[in-house]
């Protein structure tokens, strides 16, 4: 019998061995799949390499700010266009459902719907947190145990929404009294409407999210992880007033009323955002390639942070490949051989439709550069990651520079706008703008790094 149980037991070791194969070196371990980088929907690779940041000519604004310098970044995808107007109110929507989806998932918490008792429940069933089981073997543990698979102050507690029911929002076919109630919160009081309208209360979108702040953990010993991590709820409706505050005595009406909701401006870029909720937008979109990922059960794949783009990253993506270009088309001239506009900005004494264009134009109009972008000068101005610094260039680094100060509200915009001379549509030229401010003239466009080398 001894021999017996010594003889399986050899055998089992030799099969163990044959499935490792490794001849007992050192081989690392591989990855169940081969990674690659799958491109962004939108978006376009920059290579990334050296160039000349800064003005190569003379600096006409006597700013000083921008000594010509070399500098290196990494390769990243980068948007072709500016965010639109469609692709930020999909944004809004998920806010704005997701309140709505939480509240109704609430209150039938507080009825009982689909208890035993589950009485005056009603459409609230449909609408309830999934429960353990549903969720799987982890979230059951992490729910019987912690209450919460993160952060037990948040509305939900940390549970799962149920996405899967259609919201209504035809009041003719609103299901109930319960229902009503959570819908009628989302809206302005009738008190502050005419005409019968309802309209949705923009300063009920707020956005909560978390960020681990690298930089500060990077530079202090302490042990305490959780003193880096950063909460942030903001509102994130974009200010259509801008369109009249941005300029005094100037029927802009029309451009308030529509310009964010209407769809005949959905391929326009989003305006009157602040650096702030542009910052919240690329949470956002970071949040949803994920969690799509995390559905189709892709565990341990997570792609780089969508972000905003450094100054240096920007004036690279801008320049198309040309070293010495004062504008993304390569040209020293707003206007190509045939006298036709290459952008939209301000020309000449103030003709602002004589470029083609009064205000803002869609995303892809005009030629884009070398590396596939439209507009990088004109249409609007853009938000960078990168905070305003006029001595930056003489004391950042020249690897992948970026002046991240949290104290600085001054952000660097970049590319000039519908409004700008043809001054500020030079791809060196720096300008700038509080964060907190929004504008009729900046929007933004994301990033993503590539992970690896470019072949």
């Amino acid at each position: 019998m001894g021999n017996k149980i010594i003889v399986i037991f050899l055998l089992a070791t030799f099969i163990f061995s044959c499935k490792s194969n490794d001849r007992g070196q050192l081989k690392g371990i591989s990855a169940k799949r081969k990674f690659f980088s799958e491109k962004p929907f939108g978006t376009v690779l920059i290579p990334g390499g050296s160039f000349t940041m800064g003005k190569q000519e003379e600096d006409i604004a006597g700013s000083l700010s921008t000594p010509a310098r070399t500098v290196t970044v990494r390769p990243f995808y980068m948007d072709e266009t500016e965010i639109t107007n469609s692709e930020y109110r999909e944004f809004v929507f998920y806010v704005r459902d997701s309140i709505i989806r939480t509240r109704l998932a609430i209150l039938a918490d507080e009825v009982g719907a689909g208890g035993a008792d589950d009485a005056g429940a009603g459409s609230l069933t449909n609408y309830k947190f999934k429960d353990s089981a549903s969720g799987g073997v982890y979230y059951k543990y992490m729910m019987d145990n912690y209450g919460s698979l993160g952060d037990i102050n948040s509305p939900t507690e940390g549970r799962f929404l149920n996405w899967e029911e259609d919201l209504i929002f035809d009041t003719n076919d609103f299901p109930d009294t319960n229902y009503t109630e959570i819908m009628d919160s989302m809206y302005l009081h009738t008190t502050e409407t005419f005409d019968g309208k309802r309209i949705l209360n923009a300063n009920k979108l707020n956005y909560l999210y978390f960020t681990f702040d690298n930089e500060e953990a990077a530079r202090r010993k302490s042990s305490d992880r959780k003193s880096y991590i950063k909460s942030h709820n903001l509102n994130i409706y974009p200010d259509t007033t801008v369109w009249v505050k941005d300029f005094n005595y100037s029927y802009n009406d029309p451009m308030h009323q529509d310009y964010f909701s209407h769809q005949a401006y959905n391929d326009y870029p989003v305006v009157g955002v602040n650096w702030k909720q542009a910052k919240a937008f690329c949470n956002w979109r970071t949040k949803k390639r994920n969690d799509f990922l995390s559905g189709k059960k892709k565990q341990g794949i997570r792609e780089p942070h969508f972000r905003l783009p450094s100054e240096a990253e920007w004036e690279f993506a801008a320049r198309g490949s040309y070293e010495y270009a004062k504008y993304p088309w390569g040209g020293p001239y707003t206007f190509s051989d045939r006298g036709c506009f290459l952008a939209n900005f301000k020309p000449q004494r103030g003709d602002y439709a004589l470029d083609g264009a009064l205000y803002t134009m869609e995303g892809k109009s005009y030629n884009a550069n070398l590396y596939g972008l439209y507009n990088m000068s004109g249409n609007v101005a853009e938000w960078t990651n990168t905070a305003y610094n006029p001595t930056s260039y003489l004391i950042g680094s020249t690897m992948n520079p970026n002046v991240e100060d949290q104290a600085n509200h001054r952000k660097v915009i970049r590319g000039g706008s519908w409004k700008d001379v043809a001054y500020f549509l030079e791809v060196s030229t720096r300008d700038f703008e509080y964060g907190d401010t929004a504008r009729s003239f900046i929007g933004f466009r994301t990033v993503q790094d590539y992970p690896g080398k470019v072949n």
